[in-house]
């Protein structure tokens, strides 16, 4: 197949920041799903930017197929204050010549069913984009690319400001789509779900990989097994995350073309990601029985209710997400437990020993003139995190920061760097409860895989506001919504059932976009195996649950909330289970 853009022997630098691309070579063909990552400064960006011809190369050059249509997301953006949402998606402001809305979304109905997809059903299409948040307008933007033709269509960290239902509609509607994709993300499960190739962008180079986030993580190890490099992260930290996506559903590793039985052997003697039953005895040492109990609470932001009457019971140990589309609360409920405002109705009790940190979505005020390794000091010189000790500098090569930017100032650090910074003094301070508000910001895949490491073995109580599929599914153990009615929604199906709740709603209930060939057997398979993660996830929930009742024989308000746990989890099992025999008598062979 021809190329529809080809780099050869492309190099590209700025000034004081240096050399990040020398002699890249590479080509997309119009067929090409490409997920580019690579470590925050790497110049992915950069190579986005080259492919697009929005930047020459300093040497080498960048050629694109005659009449080639690229539509393309940067990172900022600019539109006109006074324009409406209706001329930004439909008109071509800031899109080149050639770009008309395709037939199928060029009216107002498609229009309002890719923006109810993107997560803004309620938006007003005559509605000026001055006004809006910056996240509003990116998806405004997203809006206009999605409706138009494209032959490569560039994304740079489309994922940002979506939730986990705009996250699972953007890919679904990517996977109907026509063309070449190059996708800039950190949203692990988003490249797994969308992306047949991987570049990963590292030391001026470019490195491409067959599959999606998990078979780059694979491919990686094994090069670097070959290459008998970074010994000490491969025997740790690496080969942990390996085990993870090894112990998933088959399909994780059917892309990767290399020895599978090489990558078996790094994990041979790998213990489980996380020994739930220890952890659970530390915490309760820690936390006594008592963390947090909601009775009867209401909770209100202005006029909008968030919870209405509503009891729930955290416990020590616990592992808890709290999903929900933006704007749904979850900030809000966090706050509460946080302490740092009350409930408008009803009862919270906080256990005597409760020791919270609270990770806000904004940046805490940092005193810029002490060095990155001062400010952790500040905290505290040496930490304990579950059965480790870590001095300062250890804790903070954990989330990346090497030797050299340990003597960084405050005041010099990326906003990315800032907010590791600001969760490394949570947890310098030894706390006892985690709560964390969409912790993975501006994180890439390493420092990511590096935190999930860290809260694997981290003895306490975790809630996570999150909308990282990847990150939920890995370091909690139950899952609670807020869907809008003023209740807190157990889900014993985790981000599967929330999904499932979210896409029965009517105002989510948009039609699908025209699939190509073979997507109907992709989505087959791709379902079941959904499902069988699901059916893995609620097994492990009953094995635990089992766990806590012998634990708690005597507590009997605790043994009958568990028990209730217990039924809700196995009736979720059964339930998913039928529907897997359902699915597999009719998917089509692979």
């Amino acid at each position: 197949m021809v190329n529809i853009v080809n780099l050869d022997r492309v190099s590209k630098g700025y000034g004081a920041a240096g050399r990040l691309l020398t002699d890249v070579s590479l080509g997309l063909d119009d067929a090409d799903r490409v997920g580019v990552v690579g470590l925050n400064g790497a110049g992915k960006s950069t190579l986005l930017r080259l492919i697009t011809k929005a930047e020459e190369p300093d040497e080498g050059r960048v050629t694109h197929r005659r009449d080639l249509r690229v539509a393309s997301l940067p990172q900022a953006l600019e539109l006109a204050p006074e324009a409406t949402v209706r001329d930004v998606v439909l008109g071509t402001a800031w899109l080149p010549e050639g770009f008309g809305a395709e037939h199928e979304w060029a009216g107002d109905a498609g229009v309002r069913t890719i923006l109810d997809g993107l997560g803004m059903p309620g938006l007003g299409l005559d509605q000026p984009v001055g006004p809006m948040s910056g996240g509003e307008r990116r998806r405004v933007a997203l809006a206009a690319l999605l409706v138009r033709a494209a032959d490569l269509l560039i994304l740079d960290e489309p994922t940002n400001h979506l939730d986990v239902a705009g996250i699972n509609w953007l890919a679904g509607h990517l996977n109907g789509r026509r063309g070449g994709l190059a996708v800039v993300t950190h949203d692990r499960w988003f490249l797994d779900a969308v992306c047949t190739r991987t570049w990963e962008v590292a030391d001026e180079t470019v490195r491409v990989y067959d599959g999606g986030y998990a078979a780059w993580t694979l491919a990686r190890a094994e090069r670097e097994r070959l290459a008998a490099a970074a010994e000490a992260r491969r025997q740790n930290l690496l080969r942990k995350e390996i085990a993870w996506l090894r112990r998933g559903p088959p399909a994780r590793t059917s892309k990767p073309q290399f020895r599978i039985d090489a990558a078996n052997a790094l994990i041979a003697d790998v213990p489980p990601p996380r020994d739930s039953v220890s952890l659970q005895r530390l915490a309760v040492s820690r936390l006594g029985k008592q963390v947090y109990e909601l009775r009867d609470v209401d909770l209100a932001a202005g006029p909008k209710r968030i919870l209405s009457g509503v009891t729930w019971q955290v416990g020590p140990g616990d592992r808890v997400a709290l999903l929900g589309a933006n704007g749904s609360g979850k900030t809000t409920l966090l706050r509460v437990l946080a302490g740092v405002r009350g409930a408008d109705g009803g009862r919270v009790t906080v256990g005597s020993t409760v020791r919270p940190a609270f990770l806000s979505q904004e940046l805490a005020e940092l005193s810029g003139e002490l060095r990155l390794l001062e400010s952790v000091e500040e905290v505290a010189r040496r930490v304990r995190l579950g059965d480790r000790e870590l001095s300062a500098a250890q804790l903070a090569e954990v989330f990346g920061f090497t030797d050299r930017r340990l003597w960084t100032h405050v005041a010099d650090l990326s906003g990315g760097e800032r907010r590791r910074l600001q969760l490394l003094r949570l947890l310098a301070a030894e706390p006892n409860v985690l709560l964390l508000d969409e912790p993975t910001n501006d994180l890439d895949t390493d420092t990511l895989a590096s935190l999930e490491d860290l809260l694997d073995t981290w003895p306490g109580t975790l809630i996570v506001a999150s909308h990282d599929r990847y990150l939920v599914e890995r370091v909690t153990d139950a899952a609670y919504a807020l869907l809008g009615d003023g209740r807190l929604t157990h889900l014993p199906g985790g981000v599967d059932e929330y999904l499932e709740r979210v896409s029965q709603r009517p105002s989510a209930a948009v039609p699908a976009p025209p699939r190509t060939p073979g997507v109907d057997s992709r989505a087959a398979r791709k379902e079941l195996a959904r499902l069988e993660r699901q059916v893995e996830r609620l097994e492990q929930q009953e094995a635990r649950l089992h766990g806590q009742l012998a634990e708690h024989a005597t507590d009997y308000a605790r043994l009958a909330e568990l028990d209730a746990r217990l039924k809700e989890v196995q009736a979720e099992r059964t339930r998913v289970e039928e529907a897997w025999l359902a699915l597999a008598e009719t998917a089509p062979e692979a």
